[in-house]
This record gives structure tokens, C-alpha cells and sequence, in this order.
């Protein structure tokens, strides 16, 4: 069946539809979401497949709060997200681990409340709580307009609850998690967008392009720095399109036309073709910033910090000045410029970037750098060779590895899989670690991982028992740096970035580690560590290496 409701007409037959196991097309504030009963195990496995998201999570909204408590540990402050007047979903620690896991396979579940008239009029009194995501097929933007989602839904909703009022901005749901009693941003996007990030004496007319993954730009008037909507991975034409259409949208919207761009420095990203074309085009300067400076200013930018301080940013992928991939770093530094303190060992990632998906290639990597037997024939003779192995010190690539070799996961649907699983297995009562070991490169300080990956791969431990000790050594690893790094600097200063810092295991252990190492510790609060937050820190660079009239640097 598919069938168009009207809400005048059909909040009845869409409340049918949901009851009997269908999915449903129903019309938000930025865009469409696809719902369906969240306990209905089969209508949940049944949309997994018509929207080609086999594992990801989805988020659930909830009648109100007495539901949110039913399934979900709430805090006062993580109340107050929730009835706020944005409406964010919100990351909540299950009441029951392993519960609900057709919805969320790992233990936090993203809860949110009903934030318009429709919504309330789908509940009414009956219905507790529906799965609410963003209507969209993989890797596309969200649908928002009547005719795009009778088309392009048509087989995958079962029937469409839509008006005749038009989206003008398309806008998907914000996501967080509250830490330390503030936002913890993950995705910044309705009910956040268009509010400035104030950052006193900020020049106007700076543009910054963002990453690729969880892509963003954000644009600078006198004072204010204005990120934008969460967009997607500009990984197909679709999204690039989106970008495109919001970055005019914004222009227009602030009056706003660009006198320097940035964008990162890797040069395959279509965020960078758009900032290359937008400074051919206008005559305007052009500055490729790296990618976890950028993370390091962006977090100091939300926190209003100003000079040099240390920056540990831990995510997948960015790409380092020396050509390699980067992603386990200690900088030091400001906006100005940094220096590299501190790294992890770089492992080969065998097919490249295959092994972000296929991550028993890079527990292979890891087994062969650490002296041990391959189990894979055909891994060992790359590795022997080289060939097809670039080589990351991307702490993400750490955690995928680690997460095949405790026999957790191989093979990833979605990225980032590898890091949720091991956070989701840990066991929260285990204090104990694997050896620490680094060395000196240059005068950068390396955390070796491989006596680790000796002990790891030596077998007996349960998943759970892994999981834990890995990351309790990653924070001892991390303090360890951070200490040498303040002793050798004079900066006590501390601001942690980057997608890997979504991680609540590691965020509940590390910043008071490093407080007690005597250093004064910051955490994002209005943007997110991610990649969507890179936009803020590039132009924040910008800022500071651009001269009216002249040209910017690479940095």
C-alpha cells in the first residue's frame, strides 16, 4: 500500500498505519522522517531494509518525558535538553544494557520529544514511542518537499503525512549529549542553526569550507562566527548540491560576500574544489589549513581561549603536511600555527581505505607490526611488500583494529562501527591496562602500541575485559604525552577534539586524568569535536593569517 494523508483528514489512518507495523512519511520543521512503532521489532528491521541502514542507530521520539524515563536514565540537565525549545535529540544511557538493541547496539539510545503539533496529534495518548528518522535513502540529504518524498519515498513509506506548509530550509535533527552538566554537541543543526558563535573582535567577510566528512562551512560578520546545519559526507553529487544551496542560502540570508576562503589541506575533498573555484572566481585568498589544527582551534574558539595551549585531537582521517594520514595527535600551539608533540605509532591500512570498512585488515596490520603470525596469507605478502598499505596514525584505525582483534566486529557497516562496539563492550569496573611504551621521532613523543597489541592478541581475555584496558591504557597514553608536553612547553592548557572525544568511556576517565596531571582541561560546548566542527577552527586560522589586501599562507 501507499497512501497520502492529510492532516486535516488522516492523523486517524496514519495512527492505523503506524499500529498495524507500516512506516510512515510524516512532515517535520526541516525536513521528513520516516516512523514506525519502536517496539515493533519487524517494522524496524523492515525499515533498516527499505532505507539501506542495516545497523546504524536510529533515534526514537517519545511522547513525553514519562516514556523517555521507561527506557532511559534522564538527568536533570539532560531534562532540560530535552524540553528545551530546540527539541535536540538527546544521547541517553539505557536503563538496561543490551536492551532495545533493534534500535541502538550499543548502550545510549537518542531520544527526543515531540516538537510540533503533528507530532502530538500522531501520538495522542497511545503511542509512547516511534522511531524518528531522517527520510533520506543512504548517504543523501534529507527529503523535504512534498513532491521529492511522494517520489523518491514511494516504497519505502507505506504513507505520507504531509501539509501544505513548505520547508523552506532543509535542516535535519540536532544531536547531543549532555557532559558536565553542558551541551556536547555531535551534530549541530535545527533548532541551533542560524545561531552565531559570539567571538569577540571576529572581522567579517571569512568563509571557511569544512571537511568532507560530516560536512560544514561556517561564514564570519563583525563579532560572530555562524556555523552551518549539519549537511552530510560530501561523498556524492546530491550532497554536494545541498552544501552548495545552503552556502548561497546563508549568503543571502547575512548579507554576506567572502573576502578570504579556507578549507582543509587535503586536496581531493569537494569541500576544497569549492573553496579552490569560490577564490579563482572572486580574486580572493585561499588558505588550506590542516586538519587537526583546525580541530584544536575550533574547540579553543568555543571556549573563548585566546594565545597557545596544547591540543590532543584523536579522530580517524586528516591529512598530515608530511603527506601521510594523521589522527592521533598532541599539537601545540593557537591559531597562529602549531608544532606536533606528540603522535601514535602509524599503522599500514592493507587496501587502504578498504580497511575502514573490512577492519580485520588492519587488525592483519597490526599483527604484523607487532611481530606476530598473520592468520591471512594474502595480508602478510602486502604488508611484506607494501603494496596498497598507506600508512595512518589515525587513532580511529586503532580503535577498528582492536575491535577485530577482540573478536567484536571484521566487518563495519557504517563508519566509526569499530569505536562504538568497543565503547558498547567495555566493562566500566575494569581498572586494569596493557603496557605503556613510546618512543622519540624527531622530538615528537610516539605512543607504541604494539607491546599492547602483544598482550591483546595473546588471547583469554573476554571482549569486555579488552575493550576496557585498551582504552584505559589510551588514557594513560594520552596523560602521559600531555604531561611531557606542558613540561617541555610551559602550556597547561588542554583542548581535547575530534570525532574519536564522542567516545563517553574515554570523556568520563580523561579530562579529570589530566586535571589531576595539573592541567586545566577543555571540551566542546556549542560545536561539535567532530568533523562538522572543523569549519569554525579553519576560520578562526583564517582570521588570524589573513591581512586585508594581501594574500593568506598555507598553513
Amino acid at each position: 500500500m501507499n497512501l497520502a494523508f492529510c492532516p486535516a483528514q488522516g492523523i486517524e489512518g496514519a495512527r492505523r498505519l503506524i499500529k498495524a507495523g507500516g512506516i510512515l512519511c510524516v512532515k517535520g520543521l526541516g525536513g521528513m522522517h520516516l516512523a514506525c512503532l519502536a517496539e515493533n521489532e519487524e517494522a524496524v528491521r523492515e525499515l533498516r531494509r527499505r532505507k539501506h541502514r542495516d545497523e546504524k542507530p536510529f533515534a526514537v521520539m517519545c511522547r513525553d518525558l514519562g516514556c523517555v524515563r521507561r527506557l532511559c536514565e534522564v538527568s536533570e540537565a539532560e531534562e532540560r535538553a530535552l524540553t528545551s525549545f530546540r527539541k535536540p535529540i538527546v544521547l541517553l544511557d539505557k536503563r538496561e544494557r543490551g536492551s532495545m538493541m533493534q534500535l541502538s547496539e550499543n548502550n545510549a539510545l537518542g531520544v527526543m520529544l515531540p516538537y510540533t503539533p503533528l507530532h502530538v496529534l500522531l501520538f495522542g495518548d497511545d503511542l509512547d514511542c516511534l522511531v524518528m528518522t531522517s527520510a533520506n535513502l543512504s548517504d543523501t540529504p534529507i527529503v523535504y518537499k512534498n513532491a521529492e518524498a511522494l517520489e523518491k519515498l514511494r516504497g519505502v513509506a507505506d504513507g505520507f503525512l504531509l501539509h501544505d506548509r513548505e520547508i523552506l530550509t532543509r535542516c535535519d535533527d540536532s544531536l547531543l549529549r549532555v557532559y558536565e552538566g553542558r551541551d556536547y554537541p555531535v551534530r549541530r543543526s535545527r533548532g541551533y542553526v542560524p545561531y552565531p558563535v559570539t567571538i569577540k573582535g571576529l572581522r567579517p567577510g571569512l568563509l571557511a569550507c569544512g571537511a568532507e566528512q560530516k560536512a560544514g562551512f561556517c561564514l564570519s560578520k563583525e563579532g560572530h562566527a555562524f556555523p552551518s546545519q549539519h549537511i552530510g559526507d560530501l561523498k556524492n553529487l546530491e550532497t554536494l548540491d545541498c552544501y552548495e544551496e545552503q552556502l548561497g542560502h546563508f549568503a543571502k540570508l547575512f548579507d554576506f560576500e567572502p573576502a578570504a576562503v579556507a578549507c582543509d589541506l587535503h586536496p581531493d575533498y569537494l569541500s576544497t574544489e569549492v573553496a579552490e573555484r569560490t577564490a579563482r572566481e572572486r580574486g580572493i585568498p585561499l588558505l588550506r589549513v590542516q586538519h587537526h589544527h583546525a580541530h584544536m582551534v575550533s574547540c579553543m574558539a568555543d571556549n573563548g581561549l585566546e594565545g597557545e595551549c596544547l591540543g590532543l585531537v584523536w579522530d580517524g582521517t586528516g591529512y598530515g603536511p608530511d603527506g601521510t594520514t594523521w589522527g592521533g595527535e598532541l599539537l601545540a600551539g593557537g591559531a597562529s600555527g602549531f608544532r606536533r608533540l606528540g603522535t601514535i605509532r602509524p599503522m599500514p591500512l592493507p587496501g587502504g581505505d578498504a580497511a575502514t570498512k573490512e577492519i580485520w585488515r588492519t587488525a592483519e596490520a597490526l599483527r604484523y607490526e607487532a611481530g606476530l603470525e598473520n592468520n591471512d596469507v594474502t595480508m602478510k605478502k602486502l604488508l611484506e611488500r607494501g603494496l596498497n598499505c598507506p600508512k595512518s596514525s589515525g587513532m580511529g584505525r586503532l580503535f577498528d583494529g582492536v575491535c577485530a582483534l577482540a573478536g567484536i566486529r571484521e566487518v563495519c557497516s557504517y563508519e566509526g562501527q569499530g569505536a562504538v562496539l568497543l565503547e558498547a563492550a567495555a566493562d566500566a569496573g575494569e581498572r586494569g591496562e596493557y603496557e605503556l611504551a613510546f618512543y622519540d621521532e624527531g622530538g615528537v613523543m610516539v605512543f607504541d602500541w604494539r607491546p599492547m597489541v602483544r598482550q591483546i592478541a595473546s588471547g583469554g581475555e573476554a571482549a569486555e575485559k579488552v575493550a576496557a584496558k585498551f582504552m584505559n591504557t589510551l588514557v594513560s597514553a594520552a596523560a602521559a604525552q600531555c604531561r611531557a608536553a606542558a613540561e617541555a612547553s610551559g602550556l597547561r592548557r588542554t583542548a581535547l577534539s575530534g570525532g574519536v572525544f564522542q567516545n563517553m568511556y574515554l570523556m568520563s576517565r580523561l579530562p579529570g586524568r589530566l586535571r589531576v596531571e595539573g592541567l586545566e582541561t577543555f571540551t566542546h560546548s556549542r560545536v561539535s569535536p567532530n568533523d562538522e566542527g572543523v569549519a569554525l577552527g579553519q576560520l578562526m586560522i583564517l582570521e588570524a593569517k589573513y591581512v586585508s589586501g594581501g594574500t593568506a599562507e598555507n598553513s
